[in-house]
């Protein structure tokens, strides 16, 4: 038992290089599960029975305390998934009392996009995770840690117009997805049991993701095999890498209510090391399980200073989301965020807060095993960004300007033992304002090829 954390640290520093560099590219059924049952520490995995077993086990003659609850899926940090979306692949083994699982990916990507902003580049990117838990008399324990050799990159990482968010060498990124750090989770859970079918949580650590906003897009069935990251990535999930995290919640089958506290200002641009927490900031989310195939969920968040650009600004964020999941292979989400900064000017002993005009932005995306080998994908995002001219001296500074982007995509997946190799491409038309056309030019569009080799099929 004492030689768990060590484990959980030299195994994932081992996964990685093996692996190679994001974090952005999601996995191939992404890290978007961890099967976690409710008032039950049988060690039983449930979501692997068929309908006649599940039933034996509900047996009414079976003790009180010991029957079967439907499971709960957790995508990242303490966000829910719908159970139909099953275990996410990888490894699982046991090491004394502990159920410890390993999963991984390694993807190369070459893009190309139009446009006098557009650009093209060959990348690697992946991502390593390793989690153990435990049952006990009382409850249950989770270890959880993920990390990428996306430093790796250079500090610009790589093309994906009409995206905004943190800086490289001082400088504002637009049209361009930012690397993501080496450490991109190292937290814990404890659960402790107070009915048959629900518990109260704690959840947190020196890296972790606060309840604020659906699960990350790299997690989510729906975006399983996408290649390129969403443009309102920074409206959703932002601060899936968060450090400093603190979490209370109350979970059961058919719901959940938390609330965070955390530090808000995102990863600065050392990707390789640990920044020191704080906890300046604060969400609550509220999540609806109503059935295996549904997870509904709605949040607001106050954070302190998040852009390092933007120093003295917070942000007031609100999202809320359905997301679906069927047997058949199918998963897909809706969500809506809407984003206000907020700037505090000292006035002697009070803070007078002047508050801009909402960001509002709408995705909609899906991913749908045709069969055992082929799978389609698509995304929709509709959003307000007033960040794609930074330059002060630019005419167009700080202007808001409404941007959509269709994508569309196939892969085919060719199991390799326990690893699954996916090789596939997409395509992405836009949507804009004229005022746009000199920067963008008129009809802007871009492609993406990958291969992707995934630990677990």
């Amino acid at each position: 038992m004492k030689t768990l954390p060590l484990a959980l640290a030299s195994s994932a520093l081992f996964a990685v290089p093996a692996m190679a560099q994001d974090h952005s590219a999601h996995t191939g059924h992404a890290p978007q599960a961890q099967e976690a049952p409710v008032a039950d520490h049988s060690g039983m995995d449930h979501s692997q029975m068929d309908h006649s077993t599940q039933a034996a086990m509900d047996d009414a003659s079976m003790p009180m305390g010991h029957q079967m609850v439907p499971s709960i899926n957790i995508g990242s940090g303490t966000a829910r998934l719908p159970s139909n979306e099953g275990l996410m692949p990888g490894v699982h083994f046991e090491t004394g009392d502990w159920m410890l699982m390993t999963h991984g990916f390694a993807s190369t990507q070459y893009t190309d996009h139009s446009g006098p902003r557009g650009d093209d580049q060959f990348y690697v990117t992946t991502m390593a995770m390793l989690m153990g838990e435990r049952d006990t008399s009382w409850g249950r324990i989770q270890l959880k840690s993920m990390m990428s050799l996306e430093p790796l990159m250079d500090a610009r990482g790589y093309p994906n117009l009409f995206a905004t968010g943190e800086t490289a060498d001082g400088e504002p990124l637009v049209d361009r997805q930012h690397p993501h750090d080496l450490f991109m989770e190292l937290a814990a859970r404890v659960d402790f049991d107070v009915t048959d079918d629900g518990s109260i949580f704690l959840y947190g650590g020196p890296v972790g993701e606060p309840a604020l906003g659906p699960s990350a897009f790299m997690h989510r069935g729906s975006a399983a095999l996408n290649p390129e990251p969403p443009i309102t990535h920074h409206w959703f999930d932002s601060t899936h890498i968060t450090y400093g995290v603190a979490t209370l919640g109350w979970a059961s089958r058919k719901g959940q209510v938390e609330v965070s506290a955390f530090r808000g200002a995102e990863p600065d641009e050392d990707r390789w090391d640990i920044e020191t927490p704080k906890l300046d900031s604060w969400s609550i989310r509220g999540t609806l399980t109503p059935t295996p195939n549904w997870v509904l969920q709605a949040s607001y968040g106050d954070i302190t200073e998040p852009e390092a650009i933007h120093p003295g600004e917070d942000e007031r964020r609100f999202t809320a989301s359905a997301h679906y999941a069927d047997l058949s292979g199918f998963s897909a989400m809706l969500a809506f965020s809407s984003k206000k900064h907020v700037e505090a000017h000292d006035d002697a002993m009070d803070a007078d807060h002047e508050e801009e005009g909402a960001l509002t932005t709408w995705l909609a995306e899906a991913n749908y095993d045709l069969d055992d080998a082929n799978t389609v994908f698509a995304r929709f995002e509709n959003v307000a960004n007033d960040e794609l001219f930074p330059d002060h001296e630019d005419p167009l500074h700080d202007q808001r300007f409404r941007v959509s982007k269709f994508q569309a995509g196939y892969a085919r997946r060719i199991p390799l033992g326990d690893f699954q190799l996916a090789l596939g491409g997409s395509a992405s038309f836009y949507a804009k304002p004229e005022a746009l056309d000199a920067a963008y030019g008129k009809n802007p569009w871009g492609y993406t090829v990958f291969a992707r080799l995934s630990l677990g099929n």
